[in-house]
């Protein structure tokens, strides 16, 4: 039960699955166990409303919110997204996975999130330009270069990033290329980062299908959400010899057993908004998605997807979490028993905000790097980060998500234990 009065005791919540994973790393933290529950509860967290005047004249209200859940570490990092369905305690517990993948990959920020409940698709671009700037002035008094970075997340891109660093700055009355990460590559963002976490989420599958003997070459792919992550780790499988057979977004489910033709799906996608209707696949049910014989199933639209449910259905052998928290915690168990290996979000998607920390530094430096130099550093960070998740896995016998937290926690405390409480 939670001890927060404002957030749901409801065990398939966000946050409820977010205090779950903590709870089963807790026996692995030795003594810093005294600090676990600096883990259970957000920092500071902010909301704010957003009236704008639409087209039409009218006024319109929208509420926002930007939550800090840990700064131990340094400044809080972590997306906006806009989506009708945001609430105060998604963006908290999105926050919170965002303190344990800086931490497991061990970049020196916290862990941040923020969201406007909206449909972004229902306002016009100039009605969007101004949400995006009355919002950033609204929670401009807890963010900035060295206090919390936002980035781009659900429905949000490089464009809605350039407004917020531009308001940011006039009101600071400087350029400020660092408030914000995900940038337009002119205004100060960095080569690589549009794909970056599809990059990621290949790196660490590449090297999780070597573990368990895997052959890329011919492995059938099942991906759900095919928006920036899905179809950047899409085309990288696909590189390396994969068929993606099936795909999955709001607007549909397709599938085709001899593999999707990429090079006809990706601009079908860029034109019509989503994979349904495309013409070289079967459309097929939505639920069916679940039931696809496949040996990689990549989850990487909206948290809370793989029930226990479905968890007993899935015929994959490898699970990669390109979205955050799309698997229930009673799914994985269900996962475990049945042998397929999970690599958690934390850890699988953390390439996006590995770049964002990447274009961060070369903004303070203001010297920027090529884009292979960011490629092998990615990778480089990616592996090692996996490997010492592996290790403590194997040590331990424990899933790889329990050991993600238990490497991400330790780095996390033993930082709140060593500045110590203050006053």
């Amino acid at each position: 039960m939670s001890t927060l009065s404002y957030v749901s005791d409801a065990p398939d919540s966000p946050w409820q699955t977010y205090l779950s994973q903590v709870d089963r790393v807790v026996p692995y933290l030795g003594p810093l166990a005294k600090w676990a529950e600096t883990l259970k509860r957000c920092k500071r967290a902010l909301i704010v409303d957003i009236p704008i005047e639409m087209d039409d004249g009218s006024v319109a209200h929208f509420e926002g919110f930007r939550v800090q859940h840990n700064m131990s570490r340094g400044p809080g990092k972590g997306g906006v997204r806009y989506h009708p369905q945001v609430t105060l305690e998604e963006v908290m517990a999105l926050s919170a996975w965002m303190s344990i993948k800086n931490a497991a990959v061990n970049l020196p920020y916290g862990g941040a999130k923020g969201g406007i409940r909206v449909d972004p698709k229902q306002l016009s671009i100039k009605e969007l330009e101004r949400m995006t700037r009355r919002y950033t002035s609204e929670i401009g008094i807890i963010i900035g270069p060295q206090q919390d970075i936002p980035a781009p997340d659900v429905n949000t891109n490089a464009q809605i990033m350039a407004w917020m660093m531009d308001t940011y700055s006039m009101n600071v009355g400087a350029t400020a290329t660092g408030v914000v990460t995900g940038k337009p590559i002119h205004l100060g963002g960095s080569l690589g980062r549009v794909k970056a976490t599809g990059r990621g989420v290949f790196v660490t599958g590449r090297e999780a299908a070597r573990r368990i003997n895997l052959d890329l070459q011919g492995a059938r792919i099942a991906v759900q959400g095919f928006g920036n992550v899905g179809s950047s780790a899409a085309e990288l499988f696909h590189g390396a010899g994969a068929r993606i057979v099936a795909a999955q977004d709001h607007t549909g489910s397709i599938l085709n057993a001899k593999g999707l033709d990429l090079a006809t799906l990706m601009p079908h996608v860029r034109e019509t908004g989503g994979v349904g209707g495309f013409k070289g696949a079967d459309t097929m049910d939505d639920e069916a998605f679940w039931d696809v014989d496949c040996e990689i199933l990549i989850p990487a639209a909206l948290e809370s997807q793989i029930t226990a449910a479905r968890a007993r259905r899935l015929k994959a052998k490898l699970v990669l979490e390109g979205a955050n928290g799309p698997t229930l915690p009673a799914a994985d168990d269900i996962l475990a028993e049945r042998g397929i290996l999970v690599v958690p979000d934390v850890i699988c998607n953390a390439g996006g905000v590995t770049v964002s920390y990447f274009e961060w530094v070369q903004d303070f430096s203001s010297f920027f790097w090529t884009e292979d130099e960011i490629n092998l550093r990615l990778d480089k960070i990616m592996v090692g980060a996996l490997k010492k998740i592996w290790d403590t896995a194997d040590r331990h016998q424990i899933t790889l998500r329990t050991a993600t937290f238990a490497v991400a926690c330790e780095r996390i405390l033993m930082a709140r234990q060593e500045r110590g409480l203050y006053p």
